[in-house]
C-alpha cells in the first residue's frame, strides 16, 4: 500500500479544522434562523421609537409638535426615554425635557398652560415620578395636592354659590380641567383613570381618600346594575366614558338596545381604565365589580381594534387604539395576570401578543400613527402611547416570565 504524502498528524489537523468549520457554519445558520425573544423584539421597538422621539425635541426642550400641543406629550415622551436602560433619567434629552416641564408649574401646584389643567398635571406627575429623583419630590407633592383639590365632591359650587353637583353623581371623578372647561359640570372615566395613575405613581396608598372617593365614581361608570344604581346601567360588566351633573351618560362607542332599554355601550379602553381604577382602589379579585370587568375583558379580547368601537360604526374600530394598548397593558400588569382565555378557550399571553402586534405597526422611522380622533394621528402622541405599552409589557415579562 502506498503511504499518504501527508503525515498522520497533519491529516488529523485538517479533519479537526474541517469539522470545526462545519460546526461553525451550522451554528451561524441556526443563529440566523433563531427568532428574537419577545423581550429582544420589544427592546428593538423601543430603540427605534426612542430615536424618533429624540429627533423631535424642540429648542425649548419640549418633546411635542408645537407649543399648542398639550405639555403632557412632552412628559410621556420623557418617561419613555427615562425608563429605557439605553437612555435613563440622566440622558441629555430627558434633562432638557424636565427643565421645560418644571417651568410650567403654577402657584397652585398644577402643571399646565392655559387649559386641560388636570389632564396635563396628572401626566406630568407620572413622568416626573418615573425619574425617581428625590429633588423632584417637592414639585410632585405640590402637583398632587392640586389634583386632590380638583376632585369632584358633593359641595363644589359655582361663582354664584349654586351647587354644581347637586345629585352627587360626579363625586370622586375628575374632568380635563376646571369647572366650565370642555363641557362644564362633568367628569369622565378616562381623566379619572389618568389622575389615579398619577396619584399611584406619586406613592399615595390605596386607602387614601382620593382613591376611595374615586371608587364611587368608577362604580357609577360600570355597566353592572347590581352595584350601579343608575337607570341606564346594563349588565355586561364593561365601562363607559362620560357623565354630566344631571346624570346623563355618554359612551364613545354609542348605545345599544337591551331588553327594550337604551344602554350606553361598554368598550375596550374605558373598560381597562375602569378595571385598573378598581384595582388601584384596593379591590381584590373576588370583588363582584372586578369579576364582572374581567369577564368582559376575556369575552372581548383583541389587539385588532378598540373593542366595542366598531359596533358604533365599522370605520371607528381603531379609534383610540394606542391609548387602548397603553391602558390595557397597565391594567393587566396591575392585575397580575399574564394570560387571557377568550370565549373559544384559547389562551393568550397578552405581553407576547401585544409586542408582536406593535412590531407590525411601527413605521420605518420608529414612529406610530393612528386615527385622527383623540389626536392619535400625531406621531408623537401615538408613539409615546405605543412605547409606554411596550415598556409595561417588558416589565411584566421580566417579573413573570412566560412558560416555555
Amino acid at each position: 500500500m502506498k503511504e499518504s504524502a501527508y503525515p498522520a498528524c497533519v491529516m488529523r489537523v485538517v479533519i479537526i479544522a474541517t469539522i470545526a468549520a462545519l460546526l461553525m457554519l451550522g451554528a451561524s445558520a441556526r443563529a440566523q434562523d433563531a427568532k428574537p425573544t419577545p423581550a429582544q423584539q420589544a427592546q428593538a421597538i423601543v430603540d427605534k421609537a426612542a430615536a424618533f422621539l429624540k429627533s423631535q425635541q424642540r429648542s425649548d426642550g419640549s418633546l411635542q409638535a408645537s407649543p399648542r400641543t398639550p405639555p403632557a406629550v412632552t412628559a410621556m415622551a420623557m418617561q419613555v426615554l427615562a425608563q429605557d436602560p439605553n437612555h435613563g433619567p440622566k440622558h441629555e434629552t430627558v434633562r432638557r425635557a424636565v427643565e421645560a416641564l418644571l417651568k410650567l408649574q403654577k402657584e397652585d401646584g398644577g402643571f399646565y398652560q392655559e387649559s386641560l389643567a388636570n389632564y396635563n398635571t396628572a401626566i406630568i406627575i407620572s413622568g416626573l415620578a418615573s425619574l425617581k429623583d428625590p429633588e423632584l419630590k417637592p414639585a410632585i407633592d405640590r402637583a398632587v395636592a392640586f389634583l386632590k383639590g380638583t376632585q369632584w365632591t358633593d359641595d363644589v359650587v359655582g361663582p354664584d354659590g349654586q351647587k354644581l353637583n347637586p345629585k352627587g353623581v360626579l363625586t370622586g371623578g375628575w374632568f380635563y380641567g376646571g369647572v366650565g372647561e370642555r363641557g362644564g359640570a362633568a367628569a369622565d372615566l378616562s381623566n379619572t383613570s389618568v389622575m389615579l395613575d398619577a396619584l399611584k405613581d406619586a406613592g399615595l396608598p390605596e386607602d387614601d381618600p382620593a382613591f376611595q372617593n374615586a371608587l364611587k365614581f368608577v362604580t357609577r361608570m360600570q355597566n353592572r346594575s347590581e352595584s350601579n344604581p343608575s337607570e341606564w346601567a346594563g349588565n355586561d360588566g364593561g365601562f363607559v366614558y362620560h357623565m354630566r351633573a344631571d346624570g346623563t351618560v355618554l359612551s364613545a362607542a354609542g348605545e345599544e338596545s337591551i331588553d327594550g332599554r337604551t344602554v350606553p355601550r361598554s368598550y375596550g379602553s374605558m373598560t381597562y381604565a375602569g378595571f385598573k381604577s378598581l384595582i388601584y382602589a384596593g379591590l381584590t379579585r373576588d370583588d363582584p365589580r372586578v369579576q364582572a370587568a374581567w369577564q368582559w375583558i376575556c369575552e372581548n379580547y383583541t389587539l385588532e381594534e378598540n373593542p366595542g368601537m366598531s359596533l358604533a360604526s365599522p370605520d371607528r374600530a381603531r379609534e383610540g387604539i394606542y391609548y387602548y394598548y397603553s391602558v390595557m397593558a397597565r391594567a393587566l400588569s396591575a392585575y397580575g395576570e399574564t394570560t387571557i382565555t377568550d370565549p373559544s378557550g384559547e389562551r393568550h399571553d397578552w405581553r407576547v401578543e401585544l409586542i408582536a402586534a406593535l412590531a407590525s405597526q411601527q413605521k420605518d422611522d420608529g414612529s406610530f400613527v393612528g386615527e385622527r380622533r383623540w389626536m392619535e394621528n400625531d406621531p408623537l402622541i401615538a408613539t409615546t402611547l405605543a412605547t409606554l405599552a411596550i415598556q409595561e409589557a417588558m416589565a411584566d415579562l421580566a417579573a413573570r416570565p412566560p412558560a416555555d
